[in-house]
């Protein structure tokens, strides 16, 4: 499915949580944190200021970013967990 977000909105995938600790032991689901890094899979036109211009967002499609734990809308698009949240949702873009 194809679809766009509007103004600043940003659709992200969230990545999987970590399973196991550092030392090996394998932490339960119900244990486990929301995770807070994802793939930006599309990003919106931009937010509109006051005198109509259009504030381009700094995010492109494939970026990973660290956003706010509990932040956001969760969607399901083809079966996969999304989020969708706002420009100003996302904390850093992490640099390879």
């Amino acid at each position: 499915m194809k679809f766009r977000p509007l103004q600043d909105r940003i659709v992200i995938k969230p990545l999987s949580a970590e399973t196991k600790t550092s030392s090996g032991i394998i932490i339960p689901d119900s244990a486990q944190e929301k995770p807070v890094e994802g793939e930006v899979i599309a990003v919106g036109n931009g937010r509109v200021l006051q005198g109509g211009k259009l504030s381009k967002p700094d995010l492109n499609a494939g970026d990973r970013v660290l956003y706010s734990k509990y932040t956001g809308t969760e969607i399901k698009l083809d079966g996969v967990e999304h989020l969708i949240l706002r420009e100003s949702d996302i904390l850093a873009v992490l640099v390879k």
